[in-house]
């Protein structure tokens, strides 16, 4: 079966591959501080069911401790290396197969290969402090390579430390209207994928939480970073297709042969729905 990618909002994804499930940084909140969730419904309870989850650094909106403590035991738990030392909340989780690791790492996952990749990204947990995590992102080996790229801005050395890959995860936007160059935006991350060359790319990461007050605030920084980054892949990564994804949609993208498919969404969606839109 070829690799079947959910996304659930903001970077929460299921990657499904090889017979096992992959979530990455779960975050199930209505609200969260100073966020709210404007977009889509929270994920069902069928999105916390995992084989392992992916933590890729330690900023709240990417380490969620309420969420994780969804997961079911057993779980494995794959966080940056320091992190529960950094989070003693983490150290709450007992029910979960924490793992720590640093960029190199790889680990097993029934058939699944995780690997830990760079990331240009604040590691800390708060804005200021020590950096006692590195921002990670990851590469999953199963019948596709699939590459979460968690929170990152460009740097030199993506396309070597990331290597060839099937799927692209990239972040597009933000929460906030106001984007450092530690993230990536519609035209970094088409930049990103013309460095990385995939077959295919889901833009993740933007228009799920937004402050909560800024409604009338540069909104299309909310709405527009989606397609955006479609118009952008399409001059400069014309060859890799772009699937842009509703909160709860899921698509089968094409990987080593295999023809893109869109699945349906979760149960309630109309017929008249489009479940996934390859551009």
């Amino acid at each position: 079966m070829p690799v079947e990618i959910t996304w659930w909002g903001h970077a929460t994804c299921t990657v499904e591959d090889s017979g096992a499930r992959v979530l990455t940084d779960p975050l199930f909140a209505r609200r969260l501080a100073h966020l709210r969730r404007r977009r889509g419904a929270p994920p069902p309870p069928e999105a916390a069911v995992a084989d392992v989850a992916l933590v890729s650094h330690l900023h709240a909106d990417h380490l969620h401790v309420p969420s994780l403590a969804q997961l079911a035991p057993g779980t494995r738990l794959l966080v940056p290396k320091g992190a529960p030392r950094a989070v003693p909340g983490l150290r709450r989780l007992s029910h979960l197969q924490v793992t720590e690791m640093a960029s190199g790492d790889r680990t097993r996952v029934g058939d699944l290969v995780v690997q830990a990749v760079p990331a240009r990204h604040d590691g800390r947990r708060l804005p200021v402090g020590p950096h006692r995590a590195p921002a990670l992102g990851y590469v999953i080996e199963g019948e596709a390579r699939t590459y979460f790229a968690g929170d990152t801005g460009l740097f030199e050395s993506m396309a070597k430390e990331v290597g060839p890959v099937d799927v692209a995860l990239l972040p597009v936007g933000g929460w906030g209207p106001y984007l450092g160059e530690e993230h990536l935006d519609a035209g970094r991350a088409a930049e990103a994928l013309a460095r990385l060359q995939p077959g295919s790319a889901v833009p993740v990461h933007y228009g799920t939480y937004w402050p909560i007050g800024m409604d009338a605030v540069r909104p299309h920084e909310f709405h527009a970073p989606g397609e955006e980054f479609v118009r952008l892949a399409a001059e400069r990564a014309p060859e890799v297709a772009v699937h842009l994804l509703d909160h709860g949609q899921r698509v089968r993208p094409r990987v080593a042969g295999y023809r893109s498919s869109p699945r349906d969404a979760p149960a309630g969606r109309g017929d008249d729905e489009r479940e996934g839109e390859t551009r």
